[in-house]
């Protein structure tokens, strides 16, 4: 049993990544997450802490020791799980495809279709002999 609920906490985090702190906070899932004390940290890697059904806080650490909890603007006050991040990102993906084929199809209706083979080529006559003969030869008979 842990000694602390931040123990039992960090026990109930599984999921970590190694991440690099940018001049503005940590990207991670298409989110930013701040927090005051990642300034003291840009460009150090850290290791981050999440639970994938709440995305708005992660807690970083860095070299093993506890940084800070960092949350990002965009969900503050929201709860919104990875599976429903994936969920949306892939409803976005399937939208953008089906557009693209419905765009693709009015394409192919007002385009004429390229011919499948390309039409022969006339021959080609073959170049005039230009080389000139190494040894000269005289009839004297």
């Amino acid at each position: 049993m842990p000694d602390s609920l931040a123990q039992l906490d960090l026990l109930l985090l599984t999921v970590a990544k190694p991440r690099r702190v940018q001049r503005d906070g940590i990207h991670f899932q298409g989110f930013r997450y701040l927090d005051l004390t990642l300034a003291a940290y840009i460009g150090e890697a850290v290791v981050i802490r999440y639970d994938p059904r709440d995305m708005a806080e992660i807690r970083v650490y860095h070299q093993g020791n506890f940084l800070c909890r960092a949350v990002a603007q965009e969900m503050d006050g929201q709860t919104i799980s990875l599976k429903e991040i994936i969920r949306a990102r892939n409803q976005q993906r399937h939208q953008l495809h089906t557009e693209a084929n419905a765009h693709r199809a009015i394409v192919e209706q007002l385009v004429p279709p390229l011919p499948s083979e390309p039409a022969p080529a006339p021959p080609a006559e073959p170049p005039p002999d230009t080389t000139v003969p190494r040894v000269k030869r005289y009839t004297d008979d």
